[in-house]
């Protein structure tokens, strides 16, 4: 299913998962403000047991503050959120350990110690924990990685030993903020490679990514938030294919405002400039047809002007997401 929800009335299943699996995480319109400024404004979204949902947004959309809750480390306004069940804020040891969790910046971890050492020690935590080896090793960290103090790892060590510390207590829902963010090309690898295990093993996954290349890749749904709304949810092919009914094309040298402004009337419908500079353009909010197609041909040739581009479908998720997250305007409540 795919929603769109750029005004306050988002249906409260947008981000439902197309099947009637269990929810593991169920967050039903949930608000939130600091002084005043509204940052959550009726999020709803499922995740269930083993499926990856991404949650998509610009920066101050709302993200950290919906997945704090989820964690259990803030509180919601109004709505409710369960995590396996239970309100995450009223949850127990035993219900902390059936969660996994990836933390930008390597927050609580102590820079004395080592990986194996982090990694040992949060395994005690859990009951039937993974191999300390193992849950090093598919994070890709091995050899002299696992014995260097936290604080002499590189960037995308230490994302690796969150990625660990993730895994380590078999989780049956795992929270991964950003997990490759700062990783080489084999570093993202890996994290894909290590999504696709949580899934089969029926873990469920929310994660966050401004990565829209690896999400669309690795994402069963995405949830795209946006000044505190879900303006869309679905498949990532169903998000793209939001994208498909533009026209956009491509001119050998750009139109001056006067022949763009031409073309508009021609075309009965806004002309968008993708990148004016290499003259490509989007023919905004108007489906495209034969009839359009023709319309823009016929007023090319009259002209003289080469399209050297034309693309009706194929649209690609960043560009959905790029509209997506550009057509609220500005919002004075939002917080920055």
């Amino acid at each position: 299913m795919t929603a769109s929800a750029t005004d306050a009335g988002a249906p409260s299943d947008a981000g439902a998962p197309s099947d009637a699996s269990p929810a593991v995480v169920e967050v039903t319109d949930l608000r939130k403000s600091y002084a005043g400024r509204a940052v959550l404004r009726g999020v709803s979204f499922r995740v269930a047991r083993g499926e990856v949902v991404a949650l998509l947004g610009p920066n101050g959309a709302g993200k950290t503050t919906t997945v704090e809750i989820v964690e259990g480390y803030r509180r919601g306004d109004s709505g409710e959120v369960r995590v396996l069940g239970v309100d995450p804020a009223h949850g127990d040891r035993e219900h902390r350990a059936r969660v996994g969790l990836m933390l930008q910046g390597g927050g609580g971890i102590d820079p004395r110690m080592t990986p194996r050492e982090v990694v040992g020690l949060h395994a005690r935590f859990h009951a039937r924990p993974r191999d300390v080896d193992d849950a090093l090793s598919a994070a890709g960290l091995t050899g002299a990685q696992t014995r260097t103090r936290y604080r002499r790892l590189s960037g995308g060590e230490r994302q690796r030993v969150g990625l660990a510390l993730a895994l380590v207590g078999r989780p049956e829902l795992a929270i991964l903020d950003e997990p490759a963010a700062g990783l080489d090309v084999e570093g993202r690898a890996l994290v894909r490679e290590q999504l696709g295990r949580l899934r089969s093993e029926e873990t469920a996954v929310l994660l966050t990514s401004h990565d829209l290349a690896d999400v669309e890749r690795v994402a069963d749904r995405i949830v795209i938030l946006d000044r505190g709304r879900i303006v869309a949810a679905g498949r990532p092919d169903e998000l793209a294919t939001g994208a498909v009914g533009a026209l956009r094309f491509r001119l050998a040298t750009p139109l001056d405002d006067a022949d763009r402004a031409d073309l508009a009337r021609s075309l009965g419908a806004a002309l968008v400039g993708d990148d004016e500079r290499s003259a490509a353009y989007r023919v905004a909010a108007v489906a495209a047809s034969p009839e359009l197609i023709a319309r823009l041909a016929a007023w090319c040739a009259a002209r003289g002007a080469m399209i050297t581009d034309l693309r009706a479908a194929g649209g690609t998720l960043e560009e959905r997401y790029l509209e997506l997250v550009g057509a609220g305007g500005d919002d004075p409540e939002e917080i920055a």
